[in-house]
């Protein structure tokens, strides 16, 4: 089925544009979920219903998403259409959240070689819907609606088995690949095109109040089971590694890992990698420096 001639550029490249190339790219986006969902509608007609209800009767990727999160999160006491109506105005209203919504698509479907299609991500993926909806409380947050947002983080978790306190902080171009068990403190920050895997923690360290949760640079990259506690740095362009516990700042460009955590290449002259991990996706290319065990 023809589609869109070529993307526009990349997730990081969009992360530092402005002006009207960011509505030309949610344009792009849009159009090329449409495209997908109609090919599959007729590929596999027991989906056509749901495809058209989701995607293909609204004329908007605000309005679709909308309906979307809100049936996913609605409960007998909390309707589909006060979520829909919530989640509509806050995307409408702001372009800053529907931009980071399209940079995440843009994350998933460039990275995770299992996100076949665009519209695959905006259905399916819940890491994917767990930040979108996060954005939303995040700026109820802000409006001092915290009764709110914290219902929202309630469903959130219990929907998606994410738990992301709607204080936090979090960029735009980020992928939560398969999310099962990520927690983000009240004081975190994520920067852009950073990703994250399933059962992630981003903690304090105890009962100490204030700003106690860690900061996240750009285009780091967390391996699965990592943990990361207190008001710590990790620089940009990071890599920790899976199931590292980590309780100290973490130098930019540098990899850490284990538990405790350790520099690989040591804490005087750790090794320094050029790419950018949040997203090459290259979680296992420092072993053969940092260990000689052989399976």
């Amino acid at each position: 089925m023809p589609t869109s001639s070529s993307p526009p550029k990349s997730t990081a490249e969009h992360a530092i544009s402005g002006g009207g190339g960011l509505y030309e790219e949610d344009g792009w986006v849009w159009a090329q979920i449409k495209a997908e969902a109609r090919r599959d509608a007729e590929s596999e007609p027991a989906l056509a219903s749901y495809l058209y209800s989701t995607i293909l009767s609204h004329s908007s990727l605000e309005r679709s998403i909308s309906f979307h999160l809100g049936n996913k999160l609605c409960s007998s006491t909390l309707l589909s259409t006060l979520l829909y109506d919530l989640f509509l105005n806050a995307f409408s209203s702001d372009h800053a959240l529907l931009s980071a919504t399209v940079a995440d698509l843009r994350a998933a479907r460039e990275r995770d070689p299992a996100c076949v299609s665009y519209s695959h991500c905006l259905l399916n993926y819940k890491g994917f819907l767990a930040c979108q909806a996060h954005r939303v409380a995040h700026r109820l947050w802000q409006q001092s609606r915290r009764p709110l947002a914290l219902a929202l983080q309630s469903r959130i978790a219990d929907v998606f088995a994410v738990d992301i306190h709607p204080a936090a902080r979090i960029g735009k171009g980020i992928l939560f690949d398969h999310a099962t068990g990520v927690v983000v403190g009240e004081t975190a920050v994520i920067g852009n095109n950073v990703s994250i895997l399933h059962h992630v923690t981003l903690g304090g360290t105890g009962k100490v109040g204030g700003d106690r949760h860690p900061k996240i640079g750009d285009g780091v990259l967390i391996g699965a089971g990592a943990t990361i506690l207190g008001n710590v740095k990790i620089g940009e362009g990071a890599k920790i590694g899976a199931g590292s516990v980590v309780l100290i700042d973490v130098p930019p460009r540098t990899t850490a890992v284990g538990n405790p955590a350790r520099l690989v290449g040591g804490k005087e002259k750790p090794s320094k990698h050029e790419d950018v991990p949040g997203e090459s996706m290259d979680h296992t290319s420092f072993i053969s420096e940092w260990s000689d065990y052989i399976i």
